[in-house]
C-alpha cells in the first residue's frame, strides 16, 4: 500500500492515520495507534468523538488510493456530516490500535458520497464505533470554494 500521507490531503499533525491496510474500488481499511503524541491525546487517550475524523480520513485515503491508480492528483474533499455515530467506549485508550473500515454505499458523479464506517480493535474481535458518513469531493475544490464565497 502507498504511504497514507501521500493519499490524504492533510499535513503535519492533522494527518491522523498511521497506514492504509487495504483498499479496493468499494472499501478501505486504515490503522491508527493511540500514542502520547496523538493529536487530541488528553493523558489517558483520545476522545471517541475523534472517531468521526478517523473515518473521514480513511474515506479520503480510499479516494486518494483510487486517484493514484488512475494517475491523478489527490484532491481535497469535505466531510458533510454523519448519521448514527455510536461508540461503545468514551476514549480510545493509550497504546490501543484501531482499524477503521469504510464501505462505499453511494457515490454520485457530482462528488457526493456516503460510506458505512466502523472502528474495530486491532484484533478485530469487537467493533467499538460505527457511523454513516457523508462526504463531498468537487471536481475542482478551488473553483467550488470561489463559487461558494460569492
Amino acid at each position: 500500500m502507498p504511504e497514507i500521507r501521500d493519499l490524504v490531503p492533510h499535513g503535519g499533525a492533522m494527518s491522523l492515520l498511521d497506514r492504509l491496510l487495504h483498499a479496493d474500488d468499494e472499501s478501505a481499511c486504515a490503522e491508527v495507534r493511540i500514542t502520547r503524541d496523538s493529536l487530541f491525546f488528553d493523558g489517558s487517550g483520545v476522545g471517541a468523538w475523534v472517531g468521526i475524523e478517523y473515518m473521514a480520513q480513511t474515506i479520503a485515503a480510499h479516494a486518494g488510493y483510487g486517484a493514484s491508480l488512475r494517475g491523478e492528483a489527490v484532491k481535497s474533499g469535505f466531510l458533510l456530516g454523519s448519521r448514527r455515530y455510536q461508540s461503545s467506549v468514551p476514549v480510545f485508550r493509550l497504546d490501543s490500535v484501531l482499524h477503521i473500515h469504510v464501505q462505499r454505499v453511494l457515490w454520485g458523479e457530482s462528488g457526493l458520497g456516503s460510506f458505512e464506517c466502523r472502528i474495530d480493535d486491532q484484533a478485530g474481535s469487537s467493533t467499538i464505533a460505527t457511523a454513516t458518513v457523508t462526504v463531498f469531493q468537487p471536481q475542482n475544490v478551488n473553483d467550488f470554494l470561489l463559487r461558494s464565497s460569492e
